[in-house]
């Protein structure tokens, strides 16, 4: 295959995950609530957003944002990462066999190293494919503030298969 294919075949792949992907922010509702927002969405990287609010809060003495909201978000943007990577695979699935799968992955382990309070006006979330085997990818991701201080960090385990 040559190069010119090989970069046009990643950009419909890029284009149908944003097409499919895209549900994780729209149709979700506890993302929606979360106020999770796709920055963007590639087979080498996902980059998701959160806006402070005064809902996110967990420590009100300090504001900063509670660590049950930085683990979902770290949680899905692995999630994202580990369906996508998936997706480039098993190319020989269709459209709707991939939604399907979409719908029967999950994430099987996740561990979160929390490193500096979180405080921020914003957070970004941004999670890698570490490995990736037929049936369950393993990912990095991190949450960095909007100076790009590094807040927490995680690896989690998530079926694909």
């Amino acid at each position: 295959m040559t190069d010119l294919n090989q970069t046009q075949e990643r950009e419909a792949l890029d284009q149908l995950l944003n097409r499919l992907l895209g549900a994780f922010e729209e149709k979700m509702p506890f993302n929606k609530l979360l106020g999770l927002k796709i920055e963007s969405l590639h087979l080498e990287e996902v980059r998701l957003r959160i806006d402070m609010r005064d809902e996110l809060i967990g420590n009100f003495v300090h504001g900063i944002l509670h660590g049950g909201v930085i683990a979902s978000v770290l949680d899905v943007a692995g999630g994202m990462i580990a369906i996508a990577n998936a997706f480039h695979t098993k190319p020989q699935l269709t459209e709707a066999e991939r939604m399907q799968g979409i719908d029967k992955s999950g994430t099987i382990d996740m561990r979160v190293d929390y490193l500096r309070p979180g405080r921020g006006e914003y957070f970004i979330a941004t999670a890698q494919v570490l490995r990736s085997g037929r049936k369950v990818s393993v990912t990095r991701m991190e949450l960095h503030n909007n100076e790009g201080v590094l807040i927490a960090v995680g690896t989690g385990s998530y079926i694909v298969g």
